[in-house]
């Protein structure tokens, strides 16, 4: 299987300088003796205490700003990783795009007057980054090249080649050397011969944030709950707080019994949920009301004028989708906002079939199915009459006449503009204004899809992602390393922000259960 077949060998998972170990190290004070190199016939003169990585394409081609990110250490990318770029530079996809900016990135880099691409560049962060180049018939005098040949003896591929590279280098300069690469194959075979391997971890979050769906519950004295109940405000110490930041939900606790919601405000204080009405219904359709802690505390950040970007996660269920949509249908018709825009990653689970024919709306239907029956529950009238429920049909005016169709409430909306279905691979250099915009399924998002929508918002619109961490088709990120925990992570302590949990599932006993347990 090629490189570019392999599904791991562009995954989306990431290093932080933590996991790298990119802090100082000790390491041999002696200076090692200058050796004639088959790579760039130099010794290495890096300072004591750093490290040496070595960067595979799928890192570059998942962040092209990763050169920049591994502070006073050295970085070195093998020129079979230039070939690899180069393949996939014509590409018109995210992956196209990210191999020709990590083209211009090495090109500027490598552009100064004095820049040797062998001996190295410095970096901002304080290190240095170069070139690595491999010749074969120099490598084969060394024994840890003959034995890794033995070992893997098709050394035309460029995995291969990368890998004896690494040995090459290791064999040259003062440990530690480290190869960082996304292909969990890769990363197989480095191990198999002895070479040190790294995921690139930079965007990825800690386990803690994604595993832990409950919100955070503060002990406070009944003396104190009944101030809160009275005012809407409390102040209480810091190390009471934890790590509470800007707009998270709280659970206010005093005994076993007593309890009340809260949200910090950006002035520290625990402020009531003030957003959060009985039901939401829109037009002559059902009432929607939450039916637990997390689903009102969701509620209140969807309404919250002052929030503009909403993130959540939580299992099959929990109403994700469905209080959003019922949010954002029950504000469009308030008039907060000029429409609501509706869209998802179009990554498939297992088989698909084939490409859709059709209008953009016909070919986005049946990934964007749940979020129509979230509009199909919300806005058909509810009928008191006994028996089965019947349909309308109607001519849909771009159809012939031939064709009647069953008429969905949400048609009218959809063919004036006010809801909008929107695929993201066209979303790059719009602008966004006075929606509110539902992006569902988020955790199929790579962190720089991720990016790319946030930076469409223009003023007056709102964006709320939506998605399950433990449900990702997408094989390029995991749970830790997809764009919905990205997007909360570094959005999170922002005043316009706001992320909630859901733990409960609502749909049925059987989906709960299901969720939970299979």
């Amino acid at each position: 299987m090629d490189r570019d077949d392999h599904p791991a060998s562009h995954a989306s998972t990431l290093i932080s300088h933590h996991d790298l170990g990119l802090t100082q190290s000790t390491r041999s004070a002696a200076t090692p003796k200058k050796r004639k190199s088959a790579t760039s016939h130099r010794a290495s003169t890096a300072p004591v205490g750093t490290k040496t990585f070595i960067l595979d394409t799928n890192v570059l081609l998942h962040d092209p700003a990763s050169l920049q990110k591994f502070a006073e250490h050295e970085v070195c990318i093998p020129v079979d990783v230039l070939s690899e770029l180069d393949r996939f530079k014509n590409e018109m996809t995210e992956r196209g795009a990210n191999a020709r900016e990590a083209h211009r990135a090495l090109t500027k880099i490598f552009s100064a007057p004095d820049a040797s691409v062998l001996e190295g560049v410095k970096t901002l962060g304080g290190g240095k980054l170069r070139l690595l180049t491999y010749d074969p018939d120099a490598a084969n005098r060394i024994p840890s090249i003959a034995e890794f040949q033995r070992i893997f003896p098709e050394s035309g591929k460029i995995d291969h080649r990368i890998l004896a590279a690494a040995l090459l280098l290791r064999d040259q300069v003062s440990p530690p050397v480290i190869l960082v690469s996304k292909d969990l194959n890769m990363q197989l075979k480095a191990r198999a011969v002895g070479i040190e391997c790294e995921d690139y971890l930079h965007d990825k979050v800690e386990q803690r944030d994604v595993s832990n769906f409950d919100i955070a519950r503060i002990e406070v004295s009944s003396h104190e709950l009944q101030r809160f109940a009275s005012s809407g405000r409390l102040s209480i110490p810091a190390n009471r707080v934890g790590d509470v930041m800007t707009n998270d939900y709280v659970l206010l606790m005093s005994g076993d019994k007593t309890s009340m919601p809260a949200k910090m405000n950006g002035q520290g204080e625990l402020v009531r949920l003030m957003q959060t009405p009985e039901s939401l219904k829109v037009g002559q359709g059902r009432s929607i009301k939450p039916m637990n802690l997390g689903q009102t505390c969701l509620l209140d950040a969807l309404l919250d004028p002052e929030i503009s970007l909403v993130t959540c996660y939580g299992q099959a269920g929990t109403g994700k989708t469905l209080l959003a949509v019922a949010a954002g249908l029950s504000q469009v018709f308030s008039r907060t906002y000029n429409g609501m825009t509706i869209s998802r990653p179009i990554v498939a689970m297992g088989q698909t079939v084939g490409f859709l024919p059709g209008t953009l709306q016909e070919k986005m239907r049946p990934w964007l199915q749940p979020v129509y029956d979230a509009l199909d529950l919300l806005m058909r009238p509810v009928e008191n009459i006994q028996g089965p429920q019947r349909k309308k049909n109607r001519f849909l005016p771009d159809r012939p006449p031939a064709k009647p169709e069953v008429a969905a409430p949400y048609d009218p909306l959809i063919q004036q503009g006010v809801i909008e279905i929107e695929a993201l691979c066209y979303i790059r250099g719009r602008s966004i204004p006075d929606r509110f915009f539902v992006l569902d399924e988020a955790q199929q998002l790579t962190p720089l899809e991720a990016k790319t929508v946030v930076t469409r918002m223009s003023r007056g619109s709102k964006l709320v992602l939506v998605g399950d961490p433990a449900q990702i088709d997408n094989p390029y990120v995991d749970s830790r390393s997809n764009g919905l925990v990205y997007t909360r992570q570094r959005m999170r302590g922002q005043p316009f922000a706001a992320h909630l949990p859901l733990a409960k599932g609502e749909r049925s006993p059987l989906a709960e259960a299901g969720a939970r347990l299979l």
